[in-house]
């Protein structure tokens, strides 16, 4: 009867599952930055694209790092749009610009457990939840690099169905983070960025618990090219609050990858990176774990 019990829980939570597009229950993807990630670009115009593709190996178990039994796997495919202004002013001394991201996504899901009840099989295209970023601030000396910035993700995206790319409240995003040179060259470099989350309030008022997200990155030049080791970790660092929240039971997870740089134009560069998560645990609600593969273009007007 107690298993039984426990089964059924964990079948209410997937068919009620809300998206899993942003992995864990922040809006922040992690893995979209690597090598020289906290060095903001000079004034100008810029684009970033990454697209993001994660696949879902398995989903953990509510509170523990345990797979929920059954074949639950899924892929979610984004199209990262972001548009960086440096306007040539100046603030505290660094770089002042704003920035937008606009995130297109392709999210199929499936989750079958071993009782049919528990059966989620959803795909869903369009525009995700909107990040507007009214400050960046970028410092730069000799051999190192330094931002923060602040912004808010708006809850501007569709949350009807399992796959929809909306996650269904707000969320502060505050960054901060330094990129160090270790020779005068700059063919060496070691950066971290740091991004802090504070969730909204959800309509039936469930409230995820704060977020950090790490992502680091340790890189050699080799003529034009770039290739390095990065990383991320993401930490729940409070509780979740509302109906359905467990106390003490904080989400995490820890990836391990490569990245490679090449400039193909004057103003124009290519990364890609593969991520390989070690390790995931749930909080409230079920986690995925799985892989990432990133492609990414910057362009300078």
């Amino acid at each position: 009867m107690k298993k039984n019990a426990i089964a059924g829980a964990v079948l209410a939570l997937l068919a009620g599952l809300a998206p899993v597009a942003a992995q864990a229950e922040g809006h922040y993807v992690p893995g979209v930055e690597g090598t020289q990630a906290a060095s903001v670009p000079p004034p100008g115009f810029y684009y970033l694209g990454y697209v993001v593709n994660y696949n879902i190996n398995s989903l953990r178990v509510p509170g523990t790092s345990d797979d929920i039994p059954g074949h639950n796997s899924g892929t979610v495919t984004a199209l990262a749009n972001r548009f960086v202004w440096m306007t040539g002013h100046k603030v505290l001394g660094a770089d002042y610009g704003v920035e937008a991201i606009v995130p297109l996504m392709r999210t199929s899901l499936t989750f079958n457990t071993a009782d049919p009840r528990g059966v989620v099989a959803d795909s869903r295209s369009g525009v995700g939840d909107i990040y507007v970023g009214p400050l960046v601030l970028g410092w730069h000396g000799p051999q190192w690099d330094a931002v923060a910035a602040a912004g808010v993700w708006l809850d501007s995206a569709s949350t009807s169905n399992p796959a929809s790319p909306g996650k269904g409240y707000t969320s502060t995003m505050l960054t901060g983070g330094l990129t160090y040179y270790f020779d005068p060259a700059k063919t060496i470099a070691g950066a971290a960025l740091m991004r802090f989350e504070r969730h909204g309030k959800k309509d039936d008022g469930f409230r995820y618990g704060n977020q950090v997200t790490v992502e680091w990155g340790l890189s050699k030049a080799f003529g034009p090219m770039q290739a390095g080791v990065v990383g991320y970790s993401q930490w729940q660092t409070s509780d979740d609050s509302g109906l359905g929240a467990r106390p003490n039971a904080k989400a995490s997870r820890h990836a391990l990858g490569a990245e490679l740089v090449y400039p193909v134009a004057p103003g124009m560069a290519l990364k890609g990176a593969f991520y390989k998560e070690l390790s995931a645990e749930s909080g409230s609600t079920p986690q995925s774990k799985g892989s990432l593969l990133r492609l990414s273009i910057v362009k300078a007007f």
